[in-house]
């Protein structure tokens, strides 16, 4: 009953993030000709200069990705891809007669629309998904030439946004970068989770003094790793604690008043699971 439950709501998290790539095209990317990579990005141009539907022309270069994936690549996407990238073909055609553009401003249109289209696809990242697209075409050209899969996804959301800007015009192909950036970004969001906290390393002659405050004072955990400096040649601990965006100031000051001279590191944490931040949550993995 437990892995029912589990699968169940892995397929929901899936549509549901498929749906929210459904409503980015719809309300701002493909009424305003962004066709920022991508299949969808593919479909974008193909509507415009045949009028075939985007969703219909979404699985039709999909269902041959598929094929050959699972023939030279192996079953590696799962049956949850397949499932997001139908559902969110079949939600871009049935619901574009039902939604008007929210926006006839590009920029707007890039933005916002590559924040949904990010946060969509990486909600389906973290259920074991994806809406298919160019990443099975890079694998495939990653098996066959030996390319990076990294960059032969440049290369497939280079070529799309090049048509664009052939088809349409450079303008519009400036703002399909804008919006794959922002997608990017919103998916490293939804797949890291936002930098609400902060790392700090506290090198000083008084650690221990400053780790007991840090307990005290912060209520904070505090980790003594084993340091050595290379030009003194002297052992020496470094401290390692992480606490929240708003914390920082107060540690900031708690160090410098116990030690002036003490060197400290300050870093963004994009994810931080254990007590006092947030717990594991088995349902969110990918």
């Amino acid at each position: 009953m437990r892995r029912a439950k589990r699968v169940a709501i892995d397929y929901i998290g899936v549509a549901a993030g498929s749906a929210l790539v459904a409503l980015a095209l719809d309300w701002f990317l493909v009424p305003n000709k962004i066709a920022a990579g991508g299949v969808s990005g593919f479909a974008t141009v193909l509507h415009y200069v045949f009028g075939w539907p985007v969703g219909v022309v979404m699985l039709a270069v999909n269902a041959p990705l598929f094929v050959l994936s699972i023939r030279y690549v192996g079953l590696r996407f799962g049956v949850k891809t397949i499932f997001g990238t139908v559902v969110t073909s079949v939600l871009v055609d049935v619901l574009a007669p039902f939604l008007s553009p929210l926006t006839r401003d590009p920029v707007l249109a890039a933005i916002y629309g590559g924040v949904l289209a990010g946060i969509g696809i990486g909600v389906t990242f973290r259920y074991g998904g994806s809406t298919g697209g160019t990443d099975m075409a890079a694998r495939l050209l990653h098996r066959f030439t030996g390319i990076s899969v990294g960059r032969s996804l440049l290369i497939f959301d280079g070529f799309v946004i090049l048509l664009a800007g052939i088809v349409f015009n450079p303008e519009l192909a400036l703002y399909a970068f804008l919006s794959v950036f922002v997608t990017s970004k919103a998916i490293d969001v939804i797949q890291e989770g936002s930098s609400y906290a902060k790392g700090a390393f506290i090198i000083s002659e008084k650690a221990g003094e400053i780790g007991d405050r840090i307990l005290r004072e912060l209520d904070r955990g505090v980790t003594a790793l084993k340091g050595k400096g290379l030009y003194t040649q002297s052992d020496r601990e470094v401290l390692f604690v992480i606490v929240s965006r708003q914390e920082i100031h107060a540690l900031s000051k708690l160090v410098h008043s116990v030690d002036p001279r003490a060197f400290m590191v300050i870093t963004d944490v994009s994810d931080v699971l254990g007590e006092g931040f947030k717990m594991y949550e088995a349902g969110m993995q990918g």
